[in-house]
């Protein structure tokens, strides 16, 4: 998977742009055979005159399969952060950020490549693939492409989740996971030609309060990726009928519970295996898995890999 793009062609071209940029912050990281990204925060200039873009680059080789990749770029300014963010600086403790001499622009580059392994989990549920979208994700569009759009309303939305969360470690692991996956589902529905509209087929999502429990309900899943908890738990602890849930659900996120939940607990496990080192029997524990056999089967049915397997990689 190679970087396609400089921060100078995401944004309008400005080759001033490319000997005067200042890195002030910068996250790698890489699953073999899932996702490789990069976040990046560079310093403002305040001549910079930048528009938030977004691109995908789809590549598609015939005879190569392996090599199928699709890549997604965001570039968005008009962030302000406090250089103090670790531990907050005095005004930014007191509620008093419009005062903060600590706060800096910025401009933050976002990339993530996405592999067809790890794109076969949303492929599966798209069989015959018709729309442009199903294609893509399915790899039966036969052509490469790069396409370049601003970036829309809900794009824009998971994007500052993402850049101002609170999380650390293994929770922020978790949490990433799981909007690089509803970035992937907002970006691919702007991208590839249907509207940023608020409308709903659920009728009862046109209700700010009951898009908040179905947003909640996501929040809970991901802080029990160790400890399953039934969508009959999940409805009381939201206040909504687990029917509403379940239709609620699947139309914001694009899946449904049970599939975000598996995927978001061996993505997880990804991790905890290749980046932490733990042991097979250490990442089926902390999963609350009963034995290393049922994680093991779980394991290859989401990945297409034994978890021994990845190590290998």
């Amino acid at each position: 998977m190679n970087e396609q793009f400089h921060i100078a062609d995401m944004v309008h071209p400005q080759p001033h742009l490319q000997g005067n940029l200042e890195v002030l912050q910068e996250t790698n990281r890489q699953i073999p055979g899932s996702v490789q990204y990069t976040i990046r925060r560079y310093r403002k200039n305040a001549q910079w005159n930048i528009d938030d873009v977004g691109s995908m680059v789809y590549h598609y080789e015939p005879n190569q399969p392996s090599n199928h990749f699709l890549q997604l770029q965001f570039c968005v300014a008009g962030n302000v952060y406090c250089k103090q963010k670790a531990t907050e600086c005095d005004f930014c403790k007191f509620n008093e950020s419009n005062n903060c001499v600590e706060k800096i622009d910025s401009v933050d580059v976002l990339r993530f490549t996405f592999s067809p392994l790890y794109l076969q989990q949303f492929a599966k549920a798209h069989k015959g693939a018709s729309s442009l979208t199903e294609k893509v994700v399915s790899f039966e569009y036969k052509q490469s492409f790069t396409k370049t759009t601003p970036v829309c309303g809900k794009t824009r939305r998971a994007i500052e989740a993402l850049l101002n969360h609170s999380y650390s470690d293994t929770l922020e692991n978790i949490f990433i996971n799981a909007q690089m996956q509803i970035l992937l589902l907002y970006s691919t529905d702007c991208m590839l030609g249907e509207k940023d509209t608020q409308e709903f087929e659920c009728k009862f999502l046109t209700n700010e309060l009951d898009r908040e429990k179905i947003i909640q309900a996501r929040e809970i899943l991901l802080q029990h990726i160790g400890e399953p908890i039934t969508i009959k738990a999940l409805s009381r602890k939201v206040a909504i009928n687990e029917c509403y849930l379940k239709k609620g659900f699947k139309e914001i996120f694009g899946t449904t519970i049970f599939d975000f939940y598996q995927g978001q607990r061996m993505e997880h496990a990804k991790y905890l295996l290749y980046e932490k080192g733990l042991s097979v029997t250490e990442v089926s524990h902390l999963l609350g898995y009963s034995s290393i056999s049922h994680f093991s089967t779980a394991f290859k049915k989401h990945t297409g890999l034994k978890p021994c397997e990845l190590l290998m990689r």
